[in-house]
């Protein structure tokens, strides 16, 4: 994998608390993204703002659109926390963000981004979409298109990937080691909102999903191994 956009939730960066940013969980993705970082590989990032904001529950009693622009300011934080950590470790970043926060962040520029990439610099989109009614799923589906990226990661927490059922109602649920597009909307399986994943169907971005709370698995993803559920128009379903 030359390129690659890794899309995260929010609620990684607080670990176990749920809430805010913990410290060890923040510097594990780092260094995890430093190492791809260093091996010549291309990482953008996307990252939800869940641990700061959820418009559903915090903004039920608020305007729908305002609510979600809560949860994009939350996105840009959590950016900026994962730039300085990245910086830390002598990684090159940047954060461009879909709203204006020139104190903080550039603009998002898709030919700056492809730059940046080029150098060798990591990118970390924070914003969304900068439009109310999408999710960050969207949005790292939009910029993995945008920025050609050859996969985009979808990150989660504490599951190794997409299964028939929900693993914590459903313990014998079955890992799928490959999914098609068509099938993961037809059964409905929330690998990421409706939106994105028809987004990824038609322009034929392929996704890996994945468990980032496994110490090593992004490594071992980045060297080509097979781990979690791969989703594209060429697979064919089929169970681990």
């Amino acid at each position: 994998m030359k390129r690659v956009l890794l899309k995260l939730s929010g609620e990684f960066l607080a670990g176990g608390k749920g809430f805010g940013i913990e410290p060890d969980a923040i510097q594990s993705l780092a260094k995890e993204i430093a190492a791809a970082n260093h091996r010549g590989v291309q990482v953008a990032v996307v990252i939800g703002g869940g641990n700061f904001w959820r418009g559903t529950q915090q903004g039920s009693q608020m305007d729908p659109a305002t609510a979600d622009y809560v949860g994009m300011l939350g996105t840009i934080m959590n950016s900026v926390v994962l730039q300085d950590a990245l910086e830390q470790l002598g990684v090159q970043t940047r954060v461009q963000t879909s709203l204006e926060v020139k104190e903080i962040a550039e603009p998002y520029i898709r030919r700056r981004a492809l730059r940046h990439l080029e150098k060798g610099r990591v990118v970390i989109f924070g914003g969304g979409t900068g439009n109310p009614f999408f999710t960050t799923d969207t949005a790292g589906a939009l910029r993995s298109l945008e920025i050609e990226a050859d996969y985009l990661l979808m990150a989660k927490n504490g599951v190794e990937g997409v299964y028939e059922a929900d693993p914590k109602t459903h313990p014998e649920a079955k890992l799928f080691s490959e999914l098609s597009f068509m099938d993961a909307l037809n059964k409905q399986l929330k690998v990421m909102d409706a939106t994105a994943l028809s987004l990824c169907m038609d322009k034929d971005m392929p996704i890996i999903v994945f468990n980032i709370f496994n110490e090593g698995n992004l490594e071992k993803l980045l060297n080509g191994e097979e781990i979690g559920t791969r989703i594209s128009n060429k697979a064919i379903t089929s169970l681990a």
